[in-house]
C-alpha cells in the first residue's frame, strides 16, 4: 500500500514536470513568432516612411581572366597539398629513467 502511494506521487510529479517544460516551450515559440511579426512589420514601415525602394541586384564588376583563374587554382592546390602533416616515419620515443619510476617499482 505504501509502495503504490509513492508511485502515484512519482508519476504525478513526472507528468507535472513534463507538462511545465512543454508549456514553457509553447510559450517561447509564441513569443518568438510575435517578435518576428513585429520586426517584419516595423522594417516594412521604416522602408516605406524613408522612401527606400528595392535596390537592383549588384552587377559583377568584371570577369576574371584566365591568369586570375589559374592563380586561384594553383593557390588552392598548394594549400590543400600542404594541409596535412609531413611525417618522417621515424619513431622518436625513447625510454628515460626517472626518479618516479624508481620509487614506484623498487624491484628495478
Amino acid at each position: 500500500m505504501l509502495l503504490s502511494a509513492n508511485w502515484s506521487v512519482a508519476w504525478l510529479m513526472t507528468g507535472m514536470g513534463i507538462g511545465v517544460v512543454f508549456s514553457i516551450l509553447v510559450i517561447l515559440v509564441l513569443v518568438l513568432q510575435v517578435f518576428s511579426y513585429v520586426a517584419q512589420k516595423s522594417t516594412k514601415d521604416n522602408s516605406v516612411k524613408a522612401g527606400v525602394a528595392e535596390l537592383p541586384a549588384a552587377k559583377p564588376l568584371a570577369e576574371a581572366s584566365e591568369l586570375d583563374k589559374a592563380a586561384v587554382a594553383t593557390a588552392l592546390y598548394l594549400y590543400q597539398k600542404s594541409k596535412g602533416d609531413q611525417e618522417s616515419g621515424v619513431l622518436t620515443i625513447k625510454k628515460t629513467p626517472s626518479a618516479w619510476h624508481a620509487v614506484l617499482n623498487e624491484r628495478l
